[in-house]
């Protein structure tokens, strides 16, 4: 992503922090997937948190969650990471991922990794308490039911609850409940919907045979569900499913329910049939 707003909320001039003051500070947690692979997911994300009445900001010095590491049992750099992206969003009223993956290791895990460092441990526990999953952000804490988004009339969606998302952070709902609002959507739920793709991090390198035979067991699963489109909140769950469709042929869709869910499906998918034939903003028009 380009979009950097401001490296700390505190470097916001008089005249815009004057503007602003009545909206919520959102520090967003852009991920590295989104950064490196899906900046389209970055934008929308920061559409749909400025479309809920908030004002975003996009930290230069935020880095990795620390996830690869903390999970390889790397436990003292993954400490290092958390510091340094606590003290890069502390100024922010609300932090907000557009990964269940990454916001549960933000959220769920940093108190716990620095739990004896005693400058750390309340900074964290203050800290994880301001961090959100995107979809959760806008329909848990800014109350969002309905988006004025559309696609093509019966376009057949299937969404996918990543682990973390769900296990961790309670999403499942949520999603759901927008998607709906969607014009034009047909919302397919695919078979074991809640099962894990394969993904994993770093599981999936250690591990491929095993992980290719649970994303195999999933993709079926989607083409068997009828959708045109899959869906998910997590790149790298998203990645690992785009990649065995197109391994196997399959004309599928895939995108970041973000995308959607702001309207911006003019970028091509990550995988499948790509952009379809809306005008580059395909919200409804007031």
């Amino acid at each position: 992503m380009t979009r950097q707003s401001a490296a700390h909320p505190g470097q916001h001039n008089a005249q815009s922090s004057d503007r602003q003051e009545s909206k919520p500070r959102v520090g967003f947690f852009v991920t590295c997937l989104v950064d490196l692979f899906r900046p389209s997911v970055g934008f929308a994300s920061i559409r749909l948190i400025e479309d809920a009445g908030c004002e975003v900001d996009v930290p230069v010095a935020q880095t990795c969650c620390g996830q690869p590491a903390y999970n390889s049992g790397d436990r003292a750099d993954a400490a290092k990471i958390a510091r340094q992206v606590i003290q890069a969003f502390e100024g922010f009223d609300y932090v907000v991922a557009p990964s269940g993956s990454c916001a549960s290791m933000l959220k769920k895990h940093y108190p716990a990794l620095l739990e004896d460092d005693p400058a750390f441990a309340e900074r964290a526990k203050t800290f994880s308490a301001k961090v959100h999953e995107l979809v959760s952000f806008l329909s848990d804490v800014r109350g969002i039911t309905s988006v004025p988004a559309r696609l093509p009339e019966g376009t057949g969606v299937t969404y996918h609850d990543s682990c973390s998302g769900l296990r961790e952070l309670g999403i499942c709902t949520q999603p759901r409940t927008l998607l709906n609002s969607v014009e034009g959507i047909r919302l397919e739920e695919m078979r074991d919907n809640d099962v894990c793709c394969g993904f994993g991090g770093t599981f999936c390198v250690k591990y491929a045979e095993i992980s290719n035979a649970i994303v195999a067991k999933k993709t079926a699963n989607i083409i068997r569900s009828g959708a045109d489109m899959l869906l998910a909140g997590d790149m790298g769950c998203l990645m690992n499913m785009a990649g065995k469709l197109k391994r196997e042929g399959s004309r599928i869709e895939v995108r970041h329910i973000a995308e959607v869910l702001a309207g911006m499906t003019d970028t091509p998918a990550i995988a499948g049939t790509g952009p379809s034939d809306l005008p580059a903003d395909n919200r409804e028009k007031a």
